[in-house]
């Protein structure tokens, strides 16, 4: 049921992906340029969950606005799932390197080094620059 929301929204200006106990929150909207994605990452096949959200950003990055606003607040993601998102700021990456501004925010709670690591771990990888930002 859930897979049904996320296929075939390449074509779409604003998707919003509810969350579920195992996939997180994920908006994508085109006209103002911000991507968010909130909750816990841990799909039966993320590379399956994940695909049409790929071809989403890799539509928009192509012609991305000017200002791109991307947040991960990601309380707990399994290993999978953190290739996907490895792949997922790869694709953002090339709206950089077209010369757009994009901001990544990386939120973790404050006592949670792991992924605190893991951000800092995709930021170097990708040489993107990542705001962190812990929170209680």
């Amino acid at each position: 049921m859930i897979m049904e929301k996320v296929d075939n929204i390449a074509d779409k200006e604003v998707v919003n992906i509810e969350s579920s106990k195992s996939t997180p929150a994920i908006l994508l909207d085109r006209p103002n340029g911000t991507i968010k994605m909130e909750g816990r990452s841990l799909p039966e096949n993320p590379k399956t969950y994940y695909e049409s959200v790929k071809r989403w950003l890799s539509v928009y990055a192509e012609n991305p606005e000017n200002e791109t606003n991307v947040t991960f607040d990601l309380d707990y993601f399994n290993t999978a799932s953190g290739k996907v998102i490895m792949e997922i700021i790869d694709i953002l990456k090339t709206i950089d390197e077209k010369g757009k501004e994009i901001k990544i925010e990386w939120r973790y709670q404050e006592d949670d080094e792991d992924t605190l690591e893991a951000g800092e771990d995709f930021a170097e990888l990708t040489g993107l620059e990542m705001n962190f930002i812990s929170y209680p």
